[in-house]
């Protein structure tokens, strides 16, 4: 079995986990649109569903969702609230939905929550409630009035069109305009193309999607014979000429995805390219059911027979159907797997190419409007198109050997490296989760994504971009999404790409991760712009060659022999540890920093030869932290930011190195479990640790124990540097080793008997006994052996007065 297959089956194929959920809060609505999949097509299931969903089944729902997050190791989920119309579903049903699903979604998993609607029933009184959930607001709308009264219209025959202007000039207000999501239009070839664009471009929404309409070869589009042979790849291109020639004002995520796929990158929407379906929706009634659109194909072609109350969404992921959803290239007709464009259209949407006989085995029935629509967005495109495509972000799971690497406690150059190419790949995912929010910035960052990958992920992997990711998608009071205008803008200098692009003042000061910050007073948003030479912001000027002091101050770095390392003490989104954040340093901080770390660093190199090659590959940042209480050291790494630990300078160098890889063996293990199960997700238990007098999860005693081995090993190293000789210091490395490999070599034991691990977690736990055993046979004197017991015996007491005290 490799390190990335599953340790209860390794003979199963994987399971692709879900991160897209669409709840159904309410199942009617009350509009009456003639091309709406849900009440007008083949599938009649809608009839039999309840109105509202019931509490229960959102409660249960959530449950299942962090149960799947959990097992998966997921750092993000998607949940939009769909319907029928989910504002019938009313306040109190959607509060309790966004209540659910924020409290059973664990520590680290971010929710990136919508909802979308038709807007006629929007409201302040909505407003105010998602504002208070970070509840993201899409809305249906099909262009101009002439466009939309088309299709969407009241029962009785009434326009739709004036409440949903009014509502979307409700949601563009200062107070709710980080609410809007975009616009969803469905495209009608009897409508002037250019009439709709202008009529949702004028809505400012902060992205746009077009949508074929909903038909399969049963049922054919209408293609009206005077528009010619592919009516809806001529009305697409139309809007995306026109969209080209303004500049792209807002994103289009069709064009987008086109514009993506055709550099051989992944798509934005199912709709087009080859990336694996991860989408699963629930009814009303609580039953699974695959993605809306098969509606369209005939009665029941969504269902799976599966639902929360019964299975796990593992069990969903199962299905047949959800199986050939994900299966790429392989899933498709014989003539779709040798088209030239394959790549780009994916065979369109898995509805669309449904035939009574044939199934889902064939062309998409827009196979021609696909062909016509992304030939010609490649030629207009140009030479950029044709070029080879630049390598994606790559997210290469560990080997087996790599795998025991990290058991033993190290992990050479190439083994951190994996882990740090499957993070920038978590932060990129999290990233499309907030391109919204920042429609600007977030297409300079796709644009960049093709000219300059290497100097994106340069500033993608900064630690601290995920840590802001992710406290937006968590909702966090003070996160807001001018760091999607900071990461463009350091990464345009980094490839020397020239922009205007307006960024967030913080605290009198425009910072740019990985670079610096520039002090320019104020608050607000000020206009950046960026040359070959450098950039300016409200008059002031940086080039390449500006001397850090006064208003520029950037990112310092110590370069060492093999390790050059940041100190990072400008990024505000540093503050991620759990002790507060050291100031900007002064120069005599700065040259003690300096000289600390290169004595620290030769000490690793000379004592800890195998936690070098790791750690100079991962570890990119170190963050000065303010001095402990009564001066104590005081260290911390963060789960969401890879690659940083945060430190208050030791008074000596040794303390230091200590520091350096304990912290780190927390940021390897950290990624680990970001991508492997390790242990039964469920087990709820608190577990002593030695070295501590409040129980843990299991993950805390396992996060705990791994940093041990490397603390342990680094006081055996002490041990052997004196052999023997007398001297307090000596005295005190003895004890802190039989302190130390005693803890350790227990918690090692509790962790392999607490029953929860996974068939690769029980591998971990052996490597890390088998490092841990050679330090238990290091003399270390009766005098170190008695003072350990006692220590253990003190901490025990303490221990229990705590349980008692609680």
């Amino acid at each position: 079995m490799t390190a990335s297959g599953s340790p209860h089956d390794a003979a199963a194929a994987p399971v692709v986990p879900f991160s897209q959920f669409v709840i159904k809060v309410h199942s009617r609505c009350d509009l009456a649109c003639d091309h709406c999949y849900v009440y007008e097509h083949a599938d009649t299931s809608w009839r039999g569903k309840p109105k509202a969903v019931p509490g229960e089944v959102l409660a249960r729902t959530a449950e299942r969702i962090a149960e799947h997050a959990r097992a998966h190791a997921l750092p993000a989920v998607h949940v939009v609230l769909h319907g029928g119309e989910p504002l019938l579903a009313g306040p109190a049903t959607l509060r309790l939905a966004a209540e659910e699903l924020h409290r059973a979604l664990p520590p680290g998993c971010a929710l990136d929550l919508r909802i979308h609607t038709n807007a006629v029933l929007l409201s302040a009184a909505f407003l105010d409630l998602f504002a208070e959930y970070g509840i993201k607001v899409g809305v249906s709308l099909d262009g101009d009035r002439a466009s939309n009264d088309r299709h969407r219209r009241f029962a009785d025959g009434r326009s739709s069109h004036a409440k949903v202007l009014a509502a979307l000039d409700l949601l563009r207000r200062p107070e709710y305009r980080h609410l809007y999501a975009g616009l969803l239009c469905t495209i009608d070839v009897e409508n002037d193309p250019i009439a709709v664009y202008e009529a949702l471009v004028a809505l400012e929404p902060p992205r746009i999607d077009f949508l074929l309409p909903h038909a399969t070869w049963d049922t054919p589009p209408p293609r009206p014979e005077r528009l010619g042979p592919h009516p809806y790849a001529d009305w697409l291109l139309a809007i995306h000429e026109r969209w080209l020639a303004d500049g792209r004002p807002v994103p289009v995520r069709t064009f987008e995805s086109v514009h993506r796929t055709l550099r051989g990158r992944s798509s934005l929407t199912e709709s087009l390219g080859l990336d694996p379906a991860d989408l699963v929706v629930v009814e009303t009634d609580g039953s699974f059911e695959q993605a809306d659109s098969l509606k369209t194909a005939y009665d029941g072609a969504p269902a799976t027979g599966f639902t929360v109350l019964e299975h796990t969404l593992d069990q969903v992921a199962d299905h047949p159907g959800m199986r050939e959803r994900q299966s790429g290239l392989a899933g498709l007709s014989g003539q779709c797997r040798g088209c030239p464009v394959v790549r780009s259209c994916g065979g369109g949407l898995y509805a669309h190419r449904y035939r009574s006989g044939s199934g889902f085995a064939n062309p998409s029935v827009f196979c021609g409007d696909l062909m016509q629509l992304i030939t010609t967005v490649r030629d207009r495109i140009g030479p950029a198109a044709t070029v080879p495509a630049q390598a994606g972000p790559v997210e290469p799971d560990l080997t087996d050997e790599q795998f025991d690497q990290l058991a033993a406690g190290y992990g050479d150059r190439a083994t951190v490296k994996a882990l740090a190419g499957a993070q920038l790949g978590l932060t990129r995912r999290m990233l499309a989760a907030l391109a919204d929010g920042r429609p600007d910035a977030w297409q300079l960052l796709a644009d960049l994504d093709g000219r300059a990958p290497h100097a994106l992920d340069a500033v993608l992997g900064h630690p601290y971009a995920r840590a802001w990711a992710a406290r937006c998608l968590r909702g966090e009071r003070g996160a807001d999404l001018g760091g999607l205008a900071e990461l463009a803008a350091a990464a345009a200098l980094r490839a020397r790409v020239e922009v205007d692009l307006p960024v967030p003042v913080r605290e009198g000061a425009v910072h740019l991760p990985t670079l610096g910050r520039l002090v320019v007073g104020g608050a607000g948003e000020a206009r950046l712009t960026t040359t070959a030479d450098g950039f300016t912001v409200r008059g002031t000027t940086v080039g390449w060659d500006t001397p850090a002091g006064g208003a520029w101050q950037p990112v310092r770095r110590v370069a060492l022999p093999g390790w050059t390392v940041a100190l990072e003490d400008t990024d505000p989104q540093r503050d991620s540890h759990q002790w507060p954040v050291a100031d900007r340093l002064a120069e005599d901080e700065l040259l003690g920093w300096t000289g600390g770390l290169r004595e620290a660093w030769e000490l690793i190199g000379r004592d800890l030869p195998d936690h070098a090659p790791g750690l100079a590959a991962g570890l990119s940042t170190v963050t000065p932290l303010r001095p402990g209480p009564e001066g104590r050291d005081v260290s911390a790494a963060a789960r969401q930011a890879f690659g940083a630990v945060g430190i208050a300078r030791p008074a000596t160098a040794p303390i230091l190195a200590l520091l350096l890889v304990h912290e780190f063996q927390h940021v390897k293990l950290g990624a680990v479990l970001d991508r492997h199960e390790l242990f039964d997700p469920t087990d709820d238990r608190l577990y002593h640790a030695p070295w501590r007098p409040d129980p843990r999860p299991l993950e805390g005693l396992l996060q705990g124990t791994y940093a041990h081995l490397a603390v342990t090993e680094f006081w055996g190293t002490r041990v052997r540097t004196y052999d023997g000789l007398p001297g307090a210091a000596a005295e005190h490395a003895r004890l802190q080793l039989a302190v130390w490999r005693g803890h350790t070599a227990t918690a090692v034991e509790d962790l392999g008997a607490s029953g929860s691990l996974t068939g690769l977690g029980k591998r971990l736990i052996d490597g890390m006994r088998a490092a841990v055993e050679p330090w238990l046979t290091v003399p270390v004197g009766a005098a170190a052996e008695a003072a350990a017991r006692a220590r253990a015996a003190e901490d025990r007491v303490r221990r229990q007065a705590a349980h008692t005290t609680r």
